[in-house]
C-alpha cells in the first residue's frame, strides 16, 4: 500500500490483496490453544467470512481455517496492511474532522514497531476479535468519513457502524471484553477470543492510548523513589540494587526508570528480541548471559562488597563505592535463576545484594505466554503451552514455588518485595506458594501491591498519570508543552502543603530530565503524574498555546488507566480500598460515563489489563485540545469529574487523605458536593451492639 489515501478506502476486495501469511521475521504471541469443538470451529470461521461477499467465500475459507487450526484464531494475514506503521502528522490523514483525525494519529501510534512490543498482536488490543487486520481497513475507512454529527461505536474490536449523534457527544466509544459476569473466566476468554466474539481489554492500548513504556517509566520511577523512601527511609538510592523482570512493551519502563532513581536495576528478561531492543533503544546500559557476571557487576555498582572483586585496583574501588553509580542490567535468563543465585550468595557470604524486588511478569496470563517457567527455555516453553497445556500449567507452578521460595528467603533477611499489580502474587497463591498473609483480608498477601504500600496515598491526593501527545509529530511542540507544564507545576506548588509539594516536585524534576534520557518512542508524547488542579491547568494552557500558534496542531490528552478513577481492580488500583468494596466496580463505570458527556472526544470500558481476564474492569478517554475555546471548556469539565470521581469514592472507603483533598476540592467548586462519611469514634459500640445479637 502507498498511502494513507488508500488505507481509508475501505476493504480492498477486487482484486484480493496476496495472501504473504504470517511474516516470520517480526515477533508474534504464542500459539493458542481454544480447544474448540467441531461446532464452534465452524462457528469461528462464519464469523470470519461475514466481513466478505458470498463470491470470496472460496478463497477466503480454506487460509482462514488453516489459521485457525495453527495459531487458535484467525487473523487474517492477507489483509495485513503494507503501509509503515506510525503516527504521521494529523494534517496528513484524509479525514472530515480533525477529531477522527486524532483517532487515527492514536492507533497509529499503538501500531509503530518502536511501540508496540509485537505489533500485530497489538492490532489485537485494538482490533482483537475475529478478523484483526480486516477491522483495521473498516475503522479507518469509516473514521475518514465521520462528520461532527456521527459517532464510531466499537463492541470488542468489531466496529459496529457511523450512528447519529450530537457535536458534543463522543467521535467514538469502544467496550472491549464486555462479558456477562459469571461467564467472564479465563477457559471462556480463550472460547470466546477464537470464536471471534470478545477481546481482552487491556488498558491504555485498548483506548488507542499507548504511548511506548514512557507510559510505564514515570510511574515506576516514582514507585522505585517511595519505596526507598518507605522502606529504606531514604530519597537517595544511588548504591541500593532493585531486582526484577520483565523488559516488554510495559515491563521495559523498569530499566530506564531505575537509573532515573538512581539506583542499579538488574532486569531478568527470557526472550531476547524485547531484551536487545531495550538495549538498542538505550534503555538498558549493558546485558548479560552469565549469572557470576551479572553478581559481579551489582557489586561493583553497589554499597555491597566491591573489595571481593580482586582483579579492580583499590583506588578505582574506592571511587566506584563513593560513587554508587546507577545502572541498567539486563539479565538474559529466568528471573527464578537470579533469585535462587541471589539467596545463594547470601548463603555463601552473608552479603545481602538486593535492597529491593518486584515482578512485572505478565502473570495476568500465566498460560500463554504471559510467564515463562524456569525448567523450560522459550522455545520449549511455547511448543509444551500449545501441545500439553495442562503439562505447562503444571511446571509454571512450579516455577513460582520456587521463585516464591527464594524471594521469601531473602526477605526474611532484610528485603523489601512488593507485588506490581501484575497479579504475580495472586498467581503465586493459586500454585500454591507461601504468599498468604496471616489474618489478612480478601486483597492482601504476605507482601503488599505497590498500591497499598507506594502508590495508593499518591492516588488519594488525586494525582496519577496524566499524558499527552502532539498529533503534529513535530519535537519542536512537545518542547513547548513541556515548558508550559513545568511552568503550571512550579506556579501550583507554592501554593499547597508539603506532602502534595513533594509530589510536585518529584513531578517537576521528572520533566525537566525526560528529554535528555530518550524517552520518546513514536509520537511526540509525555506523561507526568498530576493531581486535578494540575491537570486543569495544564491542558487550559496547552490549549491556549494551540490557539495562539505556539503549539502548532491539536494536542490530545489523556490518561493511564491505571489512575485515581479509572480503574476498578481489587489486586491493583483499589487494593488499598478496606471497606469491602474493592470488588465493586461502580467506579471505573461511572468514569467513562461521565467522561463521554462531559467532553471527552473517545472513552472506553475493559474488562481485562494489567491483572487478567475477569479481575479488572478499566476504562480511559482522549480528549483533543484543538485550541477552541469549546475545547477548553470540555477539558475543565471532564477533567474535574475523571479526578473528583476516584477521590470521593476512597473518601467514602475512609482513606484520610482522599477526605482532606475531597473537602479542599469542595472548597474551590461550588458546584461539587460530595456525601462524606462520620468516622467510628468509639469501637466497642460496634463490638457491643454485635455480641447482643450473635
Amino acid at each position: 500500500m502507498a498511502s494513507l489515501k488508500e488505507l481509508c478506502g475501505g476493504l480492498p476486495l477486487s482484486p484480493l490483496p496476496a495472501n504473504r501469511g504470517r511474516d516470520p521475521s517480526v515477533p508474534h504471541a504464542p500459539v493458542r490453544t481454544p480447544n474448540l469443538t467441531p461446532e464452534e470451529k465452524r462457528l469461528a470461521l462464519q464469523n470470519a467470512l461475514r466481513y466478505f461477499p458470498p463470491a470470496l467465500h472460496g478463497t477466503l475459507a480454506p487460509e482462514f481455517a488453516q489459521e485457525l487450526r495453527e495459531y487458535g484464531h484467525i487473523y487474517m494475514y492477507r489483509f495485513c496492511p503494507t503501509l509503515r506503521m506510525r503516527a504521521y502528522p494529523i494534517n496528513q490523514y484524509p479525514c472530515e474532522t480533525r477529531h477522527a483525525a486524532a483517532i487515527m494519529h492514536m492507533i497509529m501510534n499503538n501500531l509503530d514497531p518502536d511501540v508496540a512490543q509485537i505489533r500485530t498482536e497489538t492490532t489485537m488490543l485494538l482490533f482483537h476479535n475475529v478478523c484483526v487486520c480486516v477491522q483495521f481497513w473498516l475503522v479507518f475507512h469509516y473514521l475518514s468519513t465521520m462528520s461532527e454529527e456521527q459517532t464510531l461505536v466499537m463492541y470488542s474490536g468489531h466496529p459496529l457502524g457511523l450512528f447519529p449523534s450530537l457535536p458534543s457527544s463522543p467521535r467514538c466509544v469502544i467496550t472491549n471484553g464486555m462479558v456477562i459476569p459469571n461467564y467472564s473466566s479465563r477457559e471462556n476468554y480463550e472460547r470466546m477470543f477464537a470464536l471471534g466474539i470478545t477481546m481482552y481489554g487491556q488498558m491504555t492500548a485498548g483506548s488507542y492510548c499507548y504511548i511506548g513504556p514512557q507510559g510505564i517509566v514515570h510511574g515506576t520511577m516514582l514507585t522505585v523513589l517511595n519505596a526507598g523512601r518507605r522502606y529504606l527511609g531514604t530519597s537517595d538510592l544511588r548504591g541500593c540494587v532493585f531486582v526484577t523482570s520483565g523488559l516488554g512493551g510495559m515491563s521495559g519502563a523498569q530499566a530506564k526508570a531505575a537509573v532515573i532513581a538512581g539506583c542499579v536495576g538488574v532486569i531478568a528478561e527470557v526472550d531476547e528480541v524485547p531484551l536487545q531492543k531495550r538495549y538498542e533503544q538505550g534503555w538498558l546500559m549493558e546485558v548479560t548471559k552469565d549469572l557470576d557476571n551479572c553478581i559481579q557487576r551489582i557489586r561493583y555498582h553497589t554499597h555491597h562488597t566491591l573489595s571481593s572483586i580482586h582483579h579492580l585496583h583499590d583506588r578505582f574501588i574506592q571511587l566506584a563505592r563513593r560513587a554508587k553509580m546507577a545502572l541498567s542490567l539486563g539479565y538474559h535468563g529466568n528471573v527464578v535463576d537470579l533469585w535462587e543465585r541471589l539467596w545463594q550468595e547470601y548463603e555463601r557470604t552473608g552479603e545481602l545484594l538486593v535492597d529491593l524486588g518486584s515482578d512485572q511478569t505478565s502473570l495476568h496470563n500465566p498460560f500463554s505466554g504471559g510467564y515463562y517457567p524456569v525448567q523450560l527455555n522459550v522455545s520449549q516453553a511455547n511448543q509444551l503451552m500449545h501441545t500439553d497445556p495442562l503439562r505447562f500449567r503444571t511446571i509454571v507452578h512450579e516455577s513460582l514455588r520456587r521463585q516464591v521460595a527464594a524471594i521469601n528467603k531473602l526477605s526474611e533477611e532484610g528485603m523489601f518485595f512488593w507485588d506490581y499489580g501484575n497479579a504475580f502474587l495472586l498467581e503465586a497463591k493459586r500454585a500454591g506458594a507461601e504468599v498468604e498473609k496471616s489474618g489478612g483480608g480478601a486483597t492482601e498477601f504476605k507482601y503488599p501491591s505497590y498500591v497499598q504500600h507506594i502508590m495508593g496515598d499518591i492516588f488519594s491526593l488525586g494525582f496519577g498519570p496524566f499524558r499527552w501527545v502532539c498529533t503534529s509529530g513535530n519535537p519542536a511542540d512537545l518542547v513547548q508543552t513541556d515548558d508550559i507544564a513545568t511552568a503550571v507545576l512550579e506556579e501550583i506548588s507554592a501554593t499547597v502543603n508539603e506532602r502534595v509539594r513533594q509530589q510536585y516536585s518529584d513531578n517537576i524534576h521528572w520533566i525537566r530530565e525526560a528529554a535528555k534520557h530518550n524517552m520518546v518512542v513514536g509520537s511526540q508524547a509525555r506523561i507526568l503524574y498530576s493531581d486535578q488542579r494540575g491537570r486543569v491547568s495544564i491542558a487550559l494552557a496547552i490549549n491556549k498555546a494551540v490557539a495562539d500558534g505556539r503549539v502548532t496542531s491539536p494536542v490530545v490528552i489523556s490518561r493511564d488507566h491505571h489512575d485515581v478513577s479509572g480503574t476498578d481492580s481489587p489486586f491493583r488500583e483499589t487494593s488499598n480500598i478496606y471497606d469491602g468494596s474493592a470488588f465493586c466496580a461502580d467506579m471505573a463505570v461511572q468514569n467513562i460515563i461521565g467522561d463521554a458527556f462531559r467532553g471527552a472526544t473517545w472513552v472506553a470500558l475493559h474488562n481485562g489489563g494489567g491483572v487478567g481476564w475477569g479481575e479488572v474492569m478499566n476504562g480511559g478517554f482522549g480528549l483533543v485540545l484543538d485550541g477552541s475555546e469549546e475545547a477548553g471548556k470540555r477539558a475543565r469539565m471532564m477533567l474535574n469529574w475523571d479526578v473528583s470521581n476516584g477521590v470521593a469514592r476512597r473518601c467514602w472507603s475512609g482513606n484520610a487523605n482522599a477526605y482532606e483533598t475531597i473537602q479542599l476540592t469542595m472548597q474551590n467548586q461550588r458546584e461539587l458536593r460530595v456525601t462524606m462519611p462520620y468516622r467510628i469514634q468509639d469501637n466497642h459500640v460496634v463490638d457491643q451492639a454485635l455480641r447482643k445479637y450473635n
